[in-house]
């Protein structure tokens, strides 16, 4: 069968294209590959389940405005589809005085983005919120939520399959080849033919665009790997809500933090740490090719270079849970090692330059008879609706 478009990658993002496709052009072929047996096994599935409001994106970004319409639509979804969600609300705490700068910045940011409610609150009001917790500064913002992405993304499917939508599992793509007027996927289980393919390979991105571009991308998605621990039930009432640190703002990461889940129980962290894998959740994953692929990278190396001692401390707390909980202790000083039990870990897609610059922003790559999504990082999750609008709307005009 010839397809009119085919998505790569069966997470959020591209079962939300898919969706999106479908609903405006019902009459399209439209197909999802998906090299796992299900869909959202990596990014999708392996989240903290917040729900963002935008406060941490620059004014006119793609993160502000996609995580900000995403946020609406997603809410309605969940509303439409009886999906369940909690707006909780969250904390962000400087914990320290050379903190506060910061935190004033992101109030800033919060109240340029259009987020309502969002205050600065008084260490009283902050011990009202979240009573355990401890800083000499803090922001409440009410918008925050928390959800189920794995629910999420499988309500997509449903929905996206419901219009004639095709998910096609075990299709690893193998290689890709323009002939003619038409597009040809080599996958683990058999050739796919298609007019337009949308590339939301995730971790896989950048080799997915290599396989189909002449021209190669100037940038590396390098795999991160973030681990968490999970807060004892007896112990569970240390954290109401969700606390974050001020994060900084030299890396696109928001710093261990806490959250309550939707599914149940209280997560703490992730840190931040290079995965040797680009699909790396544990840390005995190994891939050779794939970590020199990221290490030899010309841009991974400025990085670490010049940010040697902070990955360093990353991969302390990696292996020392005693460093972890210190971390944690800096905003809830009564967490003990003896509360933490080893939870999961995520691995997140993060692009990296020539030049050592990690892409904080959503970037979107468009071609003759393609759309790449070279770097969907957080929000992306709770943005996935809006960023399909922008996909689908470049991906229809190619049809």
């Amino acid at each position: 069968m010839l397809y009119d478009i085919t998505i790569i990658g069966g997470g959020i993002v591209g079962l939300a294209t898919g969706l999106k496709i479908k609903a405006q052009r019902p009459e399209l072929k439209v197909a999802i590959l998906e090299k796992e047996t299900e869909v959202a096994c990596h990014q999708t599935g392996n989240n903290s389940g917040v729900i963002h409001s935008g406060l941490y994106y620059a004014p006119g970004s793609l993160k502000a405005k996609n995580c900000i319409d995403g946020y609406h639509q997603l809410i309605r979804f969940c509303e439409e589809n009886d999906l369940p969600f909690e707006i909780t609300g969250k904390v962000v705490v400087a914990t320290k005085e050379d903190q506060l700068p910061q935190l004033k910045h992101l109030l800033e940011r919060g109240l340029q983005n259009g987020l309502k409610g969002v205050r600065s609150i008084s260490i009283e009001e902050l011990k009202e919120l979240e009573p355990y917790c401890q800083g000499v500064g803090a922001l409440h913002v009410p918008q925050t939520g928390i959800v189920d992405y794995k629910r999420v993304a499988m309500a997509y499917k449903k929905n996206f399959v419901a219009l004639g939508g095709v998910v096609l599992f075990n299709h690893k793509v193998l290689d890709i080849k323009d002939i003619k007027n038409t597009i040809t996927i080599n996958t683990s289980s058999n050739e796919i033919t298609t007019k337009v393919v949308i590339n939301c390979a995730g971790l896989y991105a950048d080799k997915v665009a290599g396989m189909l571009e002449k021209e190669p991308l100037q940038i590396r998605i390098i795999p991160f790997r973030g681990e968490y621990f999970k807060i004892k039930k007896e112990r569970e009432y240390l954290v109401k809500n969700l606390i974050y640190p001020v994060p900084d703002p030299n890396f696109p990461f928001l710093g261990v933090h806490f959250t309550r889940m939707q599914k149940g129980g209280v997560e703490a962290g992730p840190n931040a740490v290079l995965a040797f894998k680009k699909e790396g959740y544990k840390k005995t994953d190994f891939d050779l090719r794939e970590f020199l692929d990221a290490v030899t990278w010309p841009g991974l190396q400025k990085v670490a270079g010049k940010y040697w001692k902070t990955g360093l401390g990353e991969y302390k707390r990696s292996f020392s849970k005693a460093a972890f909980t210190k971390a944690l202790q800096e905003l809830i000083p009564d967490i003990k090692p003896s509360d933490l039990v080893s939870g999961g870990a995520g691995v997140r897609a993060q692009a990296c330059d020539r030049e050592g610059g990690l892409l904080d922003d959503f970037a979107i790559k468009e071609t003759a008879k393609a759309v790449h999504v070279i770097n969907a990082p957080s929000p992306a999750a709770t943005s996935a609706l809006s960023i399909a609008d922008k996909i689908s709307e470049l991906a229809l005009q190619k049809v």
